[in-house]
């Protein structure tokens, strides 16, 4: 991925010297690719089932968030995610500027180990997650080496990935989707609640995809191979592999973020397409 030298976004926080607190839950609406690490990391290393601890998206308390700063110079992690979190910011602001509104930018948050957050305690076992209700993506960056050596996604433009996915969160709570969704999870069955996460998540899917093909298009950002490191990391973190993997037996109506292949699939579909239209995953007859 050609992403070195390009603009860098101001909208980036590093409290990983603020330390951080006990807990091992996020709660109040979290969303995204952070059940990853958690159902590898728990249900590998500490016996927790992983579908208990995938389906966790409510609950947890406020706490004063740490005061961050500007990631140091000389951390290349740091300035690589902030150049992702920039190219992000350039391709949603057109989108949104095409259809007479405005883009309000996330924040990106890089912690270590644990952080409160406006949506509960957060913790790097989760993996990467955006909490709508301050508005920010949290990531620790140690995750990148679970995605190399546990799941078998390497690469930067696999990292990049992870990262226009939360903001594709950010941009569902923009739209509206996010509030819509929560509204409906309280009327309906714990199954058909996770099938409304499942369209949730396989719409960021979609959106990063959009995302990837604008940045192409418009500042040739892929090299040769990055296309295939984005698909695999999709792949790596469908349900039924991590279920697999974990447990060695799949029960799809316990799954919240998408089968391998629709992950696959509705990235693809927003890369080939760069259409927002195109993401309509809560009208789609078959994902």
């Amino acid at each position: 991925m050609r992403w070195q030298g390009n603009r860098q976004s101001d909208n980036v926080e590093d409290v990983r010297d603020a330390g951080g607190g006990g807990g091992f839950r996020l709660g109040g609406g979290s969303i995204g690719l952070g059940s990853v690490a958690i159902a590898v990391v728990a249900g590998w290393l500490f016996g927790i089932n992983p579908l208990t601890i995938l389906g966790l998206m409510s609950g947890g308390t406020t706490q004063e968030a740490p005061v961050g700063h500007k990631p140091p110079a000389d951390d290349e992690m740091a300035r690589f995610v902030s150049t992702v979190l920039a190219d992000t910011e350039d391709v949603w602001r057109a989108k949104f500027r095409q259809s007479g509104q405005t883009y309000r930018e996330p924040k990106l948050v890089i912690f270590r180990g644990a952080t409160p957050t406006a949506c509960g305690q957060g913790q790097s076992a989760m993996g990467p997650f955006y909490c709508p209700v301050d508005e920010k993506v949290y990531i620790d960056l140690r995750f990148y080496e679970t995605m190399k050596s546990r799941l078998g996604a390497p690469g930067d433009f696999a990292q990049a990935y992870v990262i226009a996915h939360e903001v594709g969160h950010h941009v569902q709570r923009l739209m509206g989707i996010t509030d819509k969704v929560e509204g409906m999870r309280g009327r309906v069955s714990q199954a058909q609640g996770n099938a409304l996460s499942v369209r949730l998540e396989l719409q960021a899917d979609c959106f990063a995809g959009v995302w990837a093909h604008d940045a192409q298009a418009t500042r040739q950002i892929l090299e040769q191979g990055d296309v295939e490191e984005a698909l695999n990391a999709a792949s790596q973190i469908g349900d039924d592999t991590l279920q697999r993997r974990s447990q060695g037996t799949i029960v799809p109506e316990s799954f919240t973020h998408g089968s391998s292949a629709q992950r696959v699939s509705w990235f693809k579909r927003g890369l080939q397409s760069g259409s927002v239209n195109q993401c309509n995953t809560f009208e789609a007859r078959d994902l």
